[in-house]
């Protein structure tokens, strides 16, 4: 069954900006059957890792929050603590990071609250029964609150192929607890050939699972929790995954933490697509490469599996720019994101996000 997607582009003038279209594609999706008086709403985002820039911009989510409180919401932004060390692994420095990256009260008109506390603690077990996982653990805060509207920036991740709706939501909502048990199965390995041995890697380990022997280095398996960050650190290509048995599982774990979510927001959520500044890996490094495409535009629609889709298909439909991580499929109908990781098949989370009923792959793109 199709489900309707709702699509502004970014051309503007002065009697219909930016600002104004964003408000009628919210509108046209129903924001105002989702919320009811008086409800908390979670509008859960990325604030961004420190030195990041390509997250979506604040005035964006102003536009958001109010129409939040024009249905008669109470909206909050929100996301969770990150499993590795950066600038938003406990409450004080992300939010301090969400401040300084533009987030603050001022901008955006409305107050910012950790999803899971202080440490990444706070959280609340949903029975999810899938095939990975019994219980999803996510954020308290998110669980609580009476409507969840997920804001996403589309763009390439080196686990996922691309973060998008069911990133944001899985992987986003959840816990530390929640996000150790979905990134357990993603142990990396040191390819010794391109390892220079300089060390970054080591300084940035939360666990000290990685040491320098022989000026190369090792990772200690006993201490390593699969988060990912020496993978994003080491400028050499010197530290991999297994990537046909390991991802695919890590693919599935996610969307079965984003069913959890999504099942408890059932007809209380919205979802919204960002497709700009995408770039080609992950917010949560500390730096972000040139966009692979133009910016195409804002998605919306109550099926998180569609919008997802038609964000790929919006992508895959351009040209890539040139000058760019992106060398191959680069031509219009070509895969961005195989281009950019050809170990990642990204549609196994599309389609296992349909077998657990979460929404469909077939949609009706509509213009706004």
């Amino acid at each position: 069954m199709s489900s309707n997607v709702f699509f502004i582009d970014f051309r503007a003038d002065v009697q219909n900006n930016m600002m104004a279209k964003l408000e009628q594609v919210m509108a046209r999706t129903g924001l105002a059957n989702v919320i009811h008086p008086r409800d908390l709403v979670a509008v859960k985002l990325h604030f961004g890792e420190m030195g990041n820039a390509a997250f979506i911009r604040p005035i964006y989510l102003r536009t958001i929050v109010a129409a939040i409180k024009k249905a008669g919401g109470v909206p909050f932004l929100t996301d969770a603590n990150t499993l590795y060390a950066g600038t938003r692994s406990d409450a004080p420095h992300h939010l301090t990071t969400a401040i300084q990256n533009g987030f603050a009260y001022a901008v955006v008109e409305a107050p910012l609250v950790i999803a899971d506390g202080l440490r990444g603690k706070s959280e609340t077990a949903i029975a999810v029964r899938g095939k990975h996982f019994e219980n999803a653990y996510i954020g308290q805060e998110i669980v609580e609150a009476n409507a969840l509207i997920s804001v996403a920036h589309f763009k390439g991740h080196e686990l996922s192929g691309f973060g998008g709706t069911l990133k944001n939501v899985g992987m986003g909502s959840a816990s530390r607890k929640g996000k150790l048990a979905m990134h357990s199965t993603v142990s990396p390995q040191v390819n010794a050939e391109n390892c220079i041995g300089c060390g970054e890697c080591v300084e940035h380990c939360s666990q000290q699972a990685l040491a320098l022997m022989d000026e190369k280095a090792a990772i200690d398996t006993e201490k390593c929790i699969g988060c990912g960050e020496c993978i994003l650190i080491c400028g050499n290509k010197a530290i991999e995954i297994a990537w046909d048995q390991e991802i695919p599982r890590f693919l599935e774990g996610m969307v079965e933490y984003a069913a959890a979510l999504i099942r408890q927001k059932t007809g209380k959520a919205l979802y919204v697509n960002f497709i700009t500044d995408v770039s080609p890996a992950c917010d949560c490094y500390a730096a972000n490469d040139a966009p692979i495409v133009k910016n195409i535009g804002v998605l919306a629609s109550l099926d998180p599996v569609a919008i997802d889709q038609a964000a790929v298909d919006l992508i895959n439909a351009e040209p890539a720019l040139s000058h760019t991580a992106l060398t191959v499929n680069t031509a219009p109908g070509g895969d961005k994101f195989k281009g950019l990781y050809p170990a990642v098949d990204w549609a196994i989370q599309l389609d296992y996000a349909v077998q657990l009923g979460l929404g469909s792959r077939e949609y009706t793109l509509i213009r706004v």
